[in-house]
């Protein structure tokens, strides 16, 4: 039997009820991998943990839910899209307007976000594919957008102006771990990309 009929076959199998009576629920949410490229052993090995988790909850009697899915990856996605848009037509980001190059990363999305799926379902990992979800999706940014607002109601967030890492190359603020710090010692000068 071809894995795509054992696939299909069993797409189902691992369906978790979401109306049982079972006092005993477990769920699990695979760390979603990004669409800008393919899976890794890293991949692999995390899916074969959780795996195992979800199935041996299974076999405990538990109702089990294990979630897949895959993370728009945001501007690792943006840049790998973009330099693919310039290898192409020649053109950037800035040369589509934000509409079009939109377009140009869902684009983007469905052709290599399919092809992880693919991966995902080849690991045979016990996951229930009618929730299968991505990042973007309507309805789980609705709920980052509650999350965050319940949280500022709260309290418990804020704005405030303050110091961001700015990319000069994506016109857009980075996380701390995407910069590259350097000590200088007296005054300096640079060469920023871009200016």
């Amino acid at each position: 039997m071809g894995i795509e009929v054992y696939l299909n076959l069993f797409s189902k199998f691992f369906h978790a009820n979401n109306k049982s009576n079972n006092p005993k629920k477990f769920t699990i949410c695979l760390p979603p991998p990004n669409v800008t490229g393919y899976l890794h052993i890293g991949h692999a090995l995390t899916i074969a943990i959780e795996d195992s988790l979800v199935r041996s909850k299974r076999m405990q009697g538990f109702e089990t839910l294990f979630i897949p899915g895959t993370d728009h990856a945001g501007i690792a996605t943006q840049t790998v899209a973009e330099k693919k848009l310039f290898k192409e037509t020649g053109k950037t980001r800035h040369d589509l307007g934000r509409e079009e190059f939109l377009k140009v990363v869902w684009k983007f999305k469905e052709t290599h976000g399919n092809g992880i799926l693919n991966q995902l379902r080849r690991t045979a990992g016990s996951m229930d594919w009618d929730r299968l979800a991505f990042t973007m999706d309507d309805n789980l940014s609705k709920a980052v957008a509650e999350a965050f607002v319940r949280l500022f109601e709260m309290n418990l967030i804020y704005r405030a102006n303050r110091l961001v890492n700015w990319s000069t190359t994506l016109k857009t603020a980075i996380s701390d771990i995407e910069v590259e710090h350097i000590d200088i010692e007296k005054r300096t000068l640079l060469e920023v990309p871009g200016y």
